[in-house]
């Protein structure tokens, strides 16, 4: 199929309803979901006082998001949560090696975090961030383990217990 033909039958597969199913939410679970949120990125600021190095990144709010409020999903398990951030984090480091720290190489290194992500079964959304982050910091192979490494581990040990002090959660789904 040609791309003009492609383009042209763009309008017709973007059609979908207007509103799609949604799983109930209760209020317990929404409640659970606020307060672990705050507990690992709390628990991310109280030890970054403890070892006097920054572990907090903004892509960890994001990670938050999928661990305690849908903390079900494929994108919240542990082999994508640490593996997402750590392939990101090594993709920033070797953009900013070869490249440096331009919008081109910022918008590379979301790519290739996307590309190796997906090639490595580590897909996490917020990982895009952790890349960007990274080369918009000039960020040096350090950044791999402080403070994506240890920031990440911090929210996945938040996760395992938060998530399963409850009876009506249970993290993770799969390890690997």
């Amino acid at each position: 199929m040609t791309i003009r033909n492609r383009l042209t039958g763009l309008p017709r597969r973007c059609k979908a309803p207007l509103r799609g199913p949604r799983p109930q939410m209760s209020l317990r679970y929404a409640i659970w979901s606020f307060l672990s949120g705050t507990v690992g990125i709390l628990a991310i600021c109280k030890i970054t006082a403890l070892v006097g190095h920054p572990l907090l990144i903004g892509s960890f709010g994001a990670s938050a998001v999928l661990l305690f409020g849908a903390t079900d999903s494929p994108l919240a398990q542990p082999r994508n949560l640490v593996g997402g951030h750590l392939v990101s984090a090594g993709v920033a480091v070797l953009v900013v090696a070869c490249l440096g720290s331009t919008p081109s190489a910022m918008a590379l290194a979301v790519g290739l975090a996307i590309f190796v992500m997906n090639l490595t079964h580590t897909t996490h959304p917020p990982g895009g961030a952790t890349a960007l982050i990274g080369v918009q910091a000039a960020a040096g192979p350090e950044f791999i383990l402080l403070p994506v490494l240890a920031g990440a581990l911090i929210l996945l040990v938040t996760a395992i217990f938060t998530n399963n002090v409850v009876y009506h959660r249970s993290y993770p789904k799969h390890w690997l």
